[in-house]
């Protein structure tokens, strides 16, 4: 075979004529979307939500199980809220129990948030009930969602706006993630403000949000949590969660990191019922604002 009749390694069948032709009762015939139609699609959609985005009643930082159901319960009573997650999927540690298996505990009353959204939860003890992460996560995401929350994944939190002589707290400071994936130096790209009445720190043993805080002088170093002793622990939770400098708020793990509690390792009770005690100390400040 000569050069000029040598064939491509793959015949060019599909650049004929689409055979789709809106037939509805063929179930299998699926309708065709073009490669421009697509991306204009993606890009307007992004755009035109991210601009309603750059104000909101809440910024959530974190979207583990605290943080998913802080935003729910907010949302769903009509709060504008967006959630920033560094990562591309939702849900922290909430996908998997302890030492990979994935069986996660729920301390009474907390398996009731669950039960309310369709998760199955199984009683081991009168106070205890189990569940399978994945579902439980899943179901958790999907409702937050339902209930109206608007999210940024692939998100940092780079720093806090904050304004005035009294230090007020306005809003966060974001970026791509991946770019702090990348070699120093570069990718020289500017983060952008995002503003909200109320800030969420929902980000787990790191308490980002404190530590900025503290970064500048307006809070005390983050001591981290303390060694694991579970009850007590989500006992502490539970009494601290709340706001720790005007206009931000507490919830979930990262409570435990500001006060250096102990941890609870892998029981998720109090990391639920922090998100909703949270949103209903959020929601108070926020009816007391207007």
């Amino acid at each position: 075979m000569h050069g000029n009749d040598k064939k491509p390694l793959f015949q060019m069948t599909w650049s004929k004529q689409l055979r789709y032709d809106g037939n509805m009762n063929d179930p299998y015939q699926i309708a065709p979307n073009y490669e421009k139609e697509i991306t204009r699609a993606i890009a307007r959609e992004f755009y035109q939500q991210f601009d309603s985005l750059v104000e909101s009643d809440v910024i959530i930082i974190g979207s583990g199980p605290s943080g998913l159901v802080c935003g729910k319960e907010l949302a769903s009573l009509g709060v504008k809220v967006l959630l920033i997650e560094q990562t591309n999927h939702l849900g922290g540690g909430f996908w998997s129990g302890g030492y990979l298996m994935n069986k996660t505990t729920i301390a009474a009353p907390a398996h009731e948030i669950l039960e309310k959204i369709g998760v199955p939860c199984k009683k081991i003890t009168k106070d205890m009930y189990i569940v399978d992460a994945p579902h439980a996560c899943s179901k958790l995401i999907g409702s937050a969602f339902d209930a109206g929350i608007k999210v940024l994944n692939l998100t940092v939190l780079r720093d806090l706006i904050i304004r005035g002589e009294k230090n007020v707290l306005e809003g966060v400071v974001v970026n791509y993630a991946p770019i702090y994936e990348m070699p120093k130096g570069t990718a020289h790209v500017d983060p952008i403000g995002l503003e909200g009445k109320i800030v969420v720190d929902a980000t787990g043993h790191d308490a980002i949000a404190v530590q900025l805080l503290a970064k500048r002088g307006l809070y005390k170093e983050v001591p981290g949590n303390g060694p694991m002793w579970v009850a007590k622990s989500e006992e502490c939770i539970m009494e601290k969660t709340g706001e720790v400098y005007p206009n931000l708020f507490l919830v979930g793990l990262s409570v435990a990191a500001v006060f250096g509690t102990p941890r609870m390792g892998p029981a998720f009770g109090s990391m639920l019922l922090s998100g909703k005690k949270g949103a209903d100390l959020i929601y108070k400040k926020l009816q007391s604002k207007n």
